[in-house]
C-alpha cells in the first residue's frame, strides 16, 4: 500500500522507513543527509533535482519529521500574517539562536488529525515538490532515465516507485497542483513545499511560483511571509518570486 508520509519523508531526506512524522525521527542528523545539512540536500530530492539542492532548512525546523517541517515552517508564515506582522528584513544567523519552531496544531488543515487526512496531504505536498523541481524543465526523457536508475538504489516500494515515475512523466499542470487545496491554510502549505523544492535562480522558477501563488489565491502579503520563513530557516534573504 503507498505511504505518502513514509515517501515525503524520503524524498526530503529522512529516515522513511515507516516511522512517524511527529518527531520521530532520531533528531536532526538523521533527519537531514548530505554536506552541510539540508531538508533536500539528501534522499529521493536530491535524486530528483540532479545538480539542484534546494532549500537548506536549519534550525528548529530541523527537529521535525519532513511533513510536520512544512506544515511548521507554513504554519508559523501563515499565524504571522492573520496577526499583521511585518516581514523581517533579514535572515536569521545561523550561529545565532533561532526562532523555536512548532509544530502545526493538530486537528487543523496544516496537521490533519485522521491517517486518510494526512496521506492526502502528504501526496499533495509531494506533487507540489516534484512539479516545482520540473518548473525549470531540466527533467526530460535523459534525466528521468537517471532518476528511475538511482531510485532503484534507494528503499523504495514498487507503489511509491510509480507514484514519482507517474509524477515526473506527467505535464506540468500548475492549476493541477492548486486545485489539491482545500482550504488557505492547505494552500499556504502546498505554496511552501514548492518553495522548498527549488531555489530559485531563473526565471522560468520565478514564473511558476507566481503563477502558483495567484491559482492558489494566496494574499501577496501572506506570499511574502512564506517566502521569508523558508528563507530565514534556509539562513538567507527573501528572493521575491512575483
Amino acid at each position: 500500500m503507498f505511504d505518502a508520509k513514509r515517501l515525503l519523508d524520503q524524498f526530503m531526506g529522512g529516515q522513511g522507513g515507516g516511522q512517524g512524522h511527529q518527531g520521530g525521527q532520531g533528531g536532526p542528523g538523521d533527519f537531514l543527509k548530505g554536506a552541510g545539512g539540508g531538508a533536500l540536500a539528501g534522499g529521493l530530492a536530491a535524486i530528483l533535482m540532479g545538480s539542484k539542492t534546494g532549500r537548506k532548512i536549519g534550525g528548529e525546523a530541523l527537529k521535525l519529521g519532513g511533513m510536520a517541517a512544512v506544515g511548521a515552517l507554513a504554519y508559523k508564515a501563515y499565524s504571522d500574517w492573520q496577526s499583521g506582522r511585518a516581514t523581517a528584513q533579514a535572515p536569521v544567523p545561523a550561529q545565532q539562536p533561532s526562532v523555536p519552531m512548532l509544530p502545526p496544531p493538530s486537528g487543523t488543515p496544516f496537521n490533519p488529525s485522521t491517517e486518510s487526512g494526512q496521506q492526502s496531504l502528504a501526496r499533495n505536498l509531494l506533487r507540489a515538490m516534484i512539479a516545482a523541481a520540473k518548473a525549470d524543465g531540466h527533467v526530460d526523457a535523459q534525466e528521468q532515465a537517471r532518476i528511475f536508475a538511482e531510485m532503484d538504489k534507494l528503499p523504495l516500494s514498487s507503489e511509491d516507485k510509480a507514484f514519482v515515475m507517474d509524477e515526473l512523466r506527467a505535464k506540468l499542470d500548475v492549476d493541477a497542483v492548486a486545485a489539491a487545496a482545500a482550504t488557505p491554510e492547505e494552500a499556504a502549505e502546498i505554496y511552501t513545499a514548492s518553495l522548498l523544492s527549488i531555489d530559485v535562480d531563473n526565471a522560468a522558477e520565478r514564473g511558476y511560483l507566481a503563477m502558483l501563488a495567484a491559482r492558489l489565491k494566496l494574499d501577496d502579503a501572506l506570499v511574502a511571509h512564506l517566502q521569508q520563513t523558508v528563507a530565514s530557516a534556509a539562513g538567507k534573504a527573501a528572493q521575491p518570486v512575483g
